[in-house]
């Protein structure tokens, strides 16, 4: 850096914070592709990787072996901006995952099969994550938040699915249209609403706005939800014609594609159910037409998911300390919360499946992909953090779960569904003869 960069730098505070923000972003950028790499090597979702590679970058490794480096390099002002930048790149995410998502192959009895899956899903893990949470509240929780109040918080977090991170994994493995993957990602959003409206009442009832606040969200919600779908996708749809016409997106439509999810975000915000919700939403009222959601895709996934996400996983890294959880009480306060975790979501998921009427493959495959929790139970947990919920170990013992819960996905779907059999279903799903869903024994 030249002497006249430094002596702009010194005066003009918007440069000043530019040249402490792009270090921070190489860095993270740089260790997540790295360790995205290595995820790869063992079998693991690309996206596992970058969720390690935050926790690296936090007190937790980098902090620990160089305090004064990951000061220096993750200021106060530096995390805000990191904040911004994270809360934008899920709201898009979100968004491509809700465009992405193909209705016109769903299940042949509507909603009641999603459904069923993502109760199974929610009231076993709200379940016991609340009696662990209960159990263990003497012990984890702050002194200001009634036990009752964190049991609920602790149940709300385990009934998680991860969304996003489920629908990247699906990707990944080109599984987001098929029969299961679409029935897994229905489902993980049914779950993962349910577990946000929990979340807007604790924080009504922990803030002391009332039950009053909680119902005005859920209303509001609703009523966003019925004007997007509503409204606004009939409006969107010879978009989607003229982008299939052309076989490209035009500057000024990809303004308004982006607008979209933005400004759903800034709603859904504002209501109080967080702007990813927004994005989801944004993304189903976009065109059906196949080629619209390739072009949206090619164009915006990759630098979603290179710049953005990763950003979103090293601010919640900042946040996890895991050195404090060494301590036998504390070991075993976090063992009794990931049994709970993968307890309620996978057996309560595969259960619901082999009552579905599929075989008992595909039942313990989709168990495996609905116990990943990753991205979503981060941003409850961040919320919960924020607002003074849970204190940093319940949060270090969450992303834990967050992390293991996630890592035990792939290899429990694959151990359920090894790649032969995953072709021959997607053989059959592709097979104009294809009726009632096959049994995979």
């Amino acid at each position: 850096m030249d002497a006249h960069t430094v002596a702009a730098a010194a005066t003009d505070k918007n440069l000043e914070l530019v040249l402490k923000v792009l270090p921070a972003v190489v860095v993270i950028l740089l260790t997540s592709a790295v360790c995205g790499r290595l995820a790869l090597m063992v079998w693991q979702p690309r996206v596992l990787g970058e969720m390690v590679a935050g926790v690296l970058l936090g007190p937790t490794l980098f902090g620990w072996l160089f305090p004064d480096a990951q000061q220096a390099l993750f200021p106060p002002e530096v995390k805000s901006i990191l904040y911004v930048l994270s809360t934008i790149g899920l709201t898009l995410y979100m968004f491509l995952v809700g465009a992405g998502l193909d209705h016109g192959g769903e299940e042949r009895g509507g909603l009641h099969r999603p459904v069923v899956l993502a109760v199974s899903g929610i009231v076993p893990s709200l379940l016991l994550g609340g009696a662990a949470g209960l159990a263990l509240s003497s012990q984890l929780s702050r002194p200001d938040v009634d036990p009752w109040l964190f049991a609920a918080f602790m149940g709300g977090a385990l009934s998680l699915t991860a969304f996003p991170m489920l629908a990247r994994i699906l990707y990944e493995r080109d599984l987001h249209n098929s029969r299961l993957g679409r029935l897994s990602l229905l489902a993980a959003a049914i779950d993962d609403a349910a577990a946000w409206c929990l979340l807007a009442v604790l924080s009504a009832v922990h803030l002391g706005s009332g039950s009053g606040s909680a119902l005005r969200t859920i209303v509001l919600s609703l009523v966003f939800a019925a004007v997007a779908l509503g409204v606004v996708r009939p409006l969107l749809r010879p978009l989607g014609r003229a982008v299939a016409r052309a076989g490209d997106m035009s500057l000024g439509q990809t303004y308004l594609v982006v607008l979209v999810p933005l400004t759903a975000g800034w709603l859904t915000d504002w209501i109080g159910v967080y702007s990813v919700f927004g994005g989801f939403v944004a993304g189903l009222t976009m065109p059906r037409d196949a080629e619209f959601r390739r072009i949206l895709h090619d164009r915006m996934m990759n630098v979603v998911s290179v710049l953005l996400l990763p950003i979103f996983f090293t601010f919640s890294g900042l946040n996890t300390q895991l050195n404090g959880l060494g301590g036998g009480a504390m070991l075993l306060s976090f063992l009794l919360i990931l049994l709970a975790a993968f307890a309620g979501k996978f057996f309560g998921c595969s259960l619901a499946m082999r009552g579905l009427g599929f075989g008992p493959r595909e039942s313990y495959a989709v168990g495996a992909l609905m116990n990943a929790r990753g991205l979503m139970i981060l941003i409850f947990i961040n919320i919960g953090l924020a607002q003074g919920m849970i204190t940093r170990e319940v949060f270090a013992m969450l992303v834990l779960v967050a992390v293991l819960t996630t890592a035990s996905a792939l290899p429990l779907y694959s151990l359920a569904l090894p790649r032969r059999l995953e072709e021959e279903q997607r053989a059959r799903e592709r097979s104009p003869e294809k009726a009632a869903p096959a049994r995979v024994a």
